[in-house]
């Protein structure tokens, strides 16, 4: 199929968009990556009359480090970032969720910021930004505001975002040195939305786990955190992942079945990668490459 039509606009400015957003209101769609809306638009899932493409505007394709925080623009592509060495060194589970998106061809289009404002549980990164805290730029005609992580998700494609902001970067909290983090996920096909998937972030010290984080993929209507540390707190760190994890992990996810797996093997899935990410992020010899520390996994 094909898109209805629509009116194409190629503002150069954040300001210009965001002025074109309060014209169109409601009937209007901000194109970026286009990996996610155009398969929309090709279906008429959405018919909007107005696309906004920001892909003129400068000065949204930067990657900021800080010592708190990794800055992502709006025009930053999936591939940018994971080839960018300094944020993976900053923050190593971008790189280890990047390459589980999608495939090569579809991160060098596709755009993080845009993946997150799309909204979908399926997606790795707003997963990946509710686990480090992160914080959404959004600006409007009333201008700049900040959004937390949390507060932005309502439902599946669903957000906080007005019909007139537009989210000009998102901030990743960056992680204390000595957390180790891992991420995985498992699907059909490598390439294809997860059936499942985990983020996990352990706080070691003195080879006993000290705080434990994991976000999902998948498996719960909106990006959300459990926190595993009143489970693993105290725990050797070189040591078996207790059961009571899987446990926990099977009580906090509520996926959905469909014609590609059940609910009740997806929350299989979600308990026994956590189980594995937590015991990869807890190795006693960390990889050689700080962001190696993600697979595609099978389980049986």
């Amino acid at each position: 199929m094909k898109p209805g039509p629509f009116v194409h606009h190629a503002p150069t400015t954040v300001d210009e968009a965001v002025a074109v957003l309060g014209e169109v209101g409601h009937d209007g769609k901000v194109l970026a990556g286009g990996q996610s809306l155009i398969p929309v638009l090709s279906m008429r899932l959405a018919t909007p009359g107005h696309l906004v493409d920001i892909n003129g505007v400068a000065g949204l394709d930067a990657v900021h480090v800080t010592d708190t925080a990794v800055r992502i623009g709006a025009l930053v592509r999936h591939a940018g970032l994971e080839q960018h060495d300094e944020a993976a060194t900053a923050l190593p589970l971008l790189r280890q969720a990047l390459r589980n998106v999608a495939h090569p061809a579809i991160r060098n289009r596709g755009t993080t910021v845009g993946s997150i404002a799309h909204a979908d549980p399926a997606g790795e990164m707003p997963s990946v930004l509710v686990l480090t805290d992160g914080v959404l730029e959004a600006v409007g005609p009333g201008g700049r505001r900040e959004i937390a992580a949390t507060d932005f998700f309502l439902g599946p494609l669903e957000t906080t975002l007005a019909e007139d902001e537009l989210v000009e970067a998102v901030r990743f909290t960056r992680f204390a040195p000595a957390t180790r983090t891992a991420f995985l996920e498992s699907s059909r096909r490598h390439g294809d939305y997860a059936l499942a998937g985990v983020a996990v972030a352990v706080d070691v010290a003195d080879g006993v786990v000290v705080g434990a984080r994991a976000g999902f993929v998948s498996v719960t209507p909106v990006p959300s955190v459990l926190d595993l540390t009143p489970v693993l707190g105290g725990w050797d760190a070189g040591a078996p992942v207790p059961d009571e994890v899987t446990d926990a992990v099977r009580e906090f996810v509520d996926p959905e079945g469909d014609i590609h797996a059940t609910a009740d093997y997806r929350r299989m899935l979600a308990a026994e990668l956590t189980r594995r990410a937590l015991a990869t992020a807890t190795q006693p010899t960390p990889a050689a490459d700080p962001a190696s520390t993600t697979a595609h996994e099978s389980v049986a």
